[in-house]
């Protein structure tokens, strides 16, 4: 299952869930296929006015930091260099479009790979 957990400031984020959440379920789907759209899970942590900082100082719009979780199968692959500049291009570019392009060049993403057997659902390890 790809998780993303998105980290941004309230202000930004507050109106914009939804579309954020189908942009970024749309963007899964684009990269694994129509499949992903039914297991892709989509975090919004929204972090409140004055607690994100930047060079020192709280500031008043700040660029989304993006994890996503994926298999470390899926970073090990022949073309694992071609689905990580998808993954990435594709998160990013549905950040920007619902946040504002203004953002598109400092929103960080970070994949995060999970060897196998080190995934759990409902207390049971997930070997696949």
């Amino acid at each position: 299952m790809p998780h993303l957990t998105v980290r941004v400031l309230e202000p930004q984020l507050k109106g914009n869930e939804a579309a954020l959440i189908g942009a970024l379920t749309d963007a899964v789907a684009e990269v694994y296929g129509e499949w992903a759209r039914d297991v892709a899970v989509i975090h919004l942590d929204g972090v409140p006015a004055g607690r994100w900082g930047l060079r020192g100082e709280p500031v008043d719009e700040a660029p989304p930091a993006i994890t996503f979780g994926i298999r470390e199968a899926a970073l090990t692959r022949p073309d694992s260099g071609e689905l990580a500049a998808r993954l990435v291009r594709t998160v990013t570019d549905a950040v920007a479009g619902v946040l504002g392009a203004h953002l598109r060049d400092t929103i960080a993403v970070e994949l995060v790979a999970t060897p196998a057997g080190r995934t759990a659902l409902g207390g049971v390890i997930v070997d696949d």
